[in-house]
């Protein structure tokens, strides 16, 4: 059925305009009844398991689904998922993990995620940007923690960029150089 709705949904428009596939990679907690469950014992009062999916942005056709015990840390997903070269992966802070990700970078997939506030990097160049679009900066850096430079030897860019409707600010990485800095944003918020 998945692979029947993917055909109808292909060329359906989700915001932007582009031939490779997106998905987005997030996780959701599903609280239960200790009681009624107590094999999915999560904290020491609740249980819950973990709802892993992969959506496929055109059509919101999800393509993977997983679940987990409540937990299963979201990041270990990508060690079950077998990416799809050419496709770009949006991701929230949950899956940063370099050596994972370098994994996702030699399958040919991209990958867009958000920085978390301390990881250690430094810029190699700057690129120009439009600031009256939110964005505030797009620049190409290297990694700097001494696990990190070993996990992801490659260069990644990164790109900060400010919504203008609600002030707040995200930072993306990604290893992908070559789509505009301001759809690397809109392409997050389409997640």
């Amino acid at each position: 059925m998945i692979h029947q709705a993917r055909e109808l949904y292909q060329h359906d428009d989700f915001g932007l305009e582009l031939n490779e596939t997106v998905y987005a990679l997030d996780s959701s907690t599903i609280d239960l009844c200790l009681s009624l469950f107590p094999w999915a014992r999560f904290r020491k009062t609740r249980a819950a398991v973990k709802l892993h999916t992969l959506l496929d942005l055109r059509g919101s056709i999800p393509v993977f689904i997983e679940i987990t015990d409540g937990k299963f840390h979201d990041v270990n997903i990508l060690d079950i998922l077998i990416p799809e070269p050419g496709s770009i992966y949006i991701m929230d802070r949950g899956y940063i993990d370099f050596k994972r990700l370098y994994s996702l970078h030699i399958d040919k997939a991209v990958f867009m995620i958000r920085a978390k506030s301390n990881f250690q990097f430094n810029r190699m160049y700057s690129h120009p940007v439009d600031k009256s679009t939110g964005l505030k900066c797009d620049q190409t850096i290297q990694l700097s923690g001494f696990y990190t430079t070993k996990h992801y030897p490659e260069k990644l860019r990164r790109v900060r960029y400010t919504d203008p409707e609600t002030q707040d600010d995200f930072v993306f990485i990604t290893n992908n150089f070559h789509l505009p800095a301001l759809t690397i944003a809109q392409l997050y918020k389409c997640r």
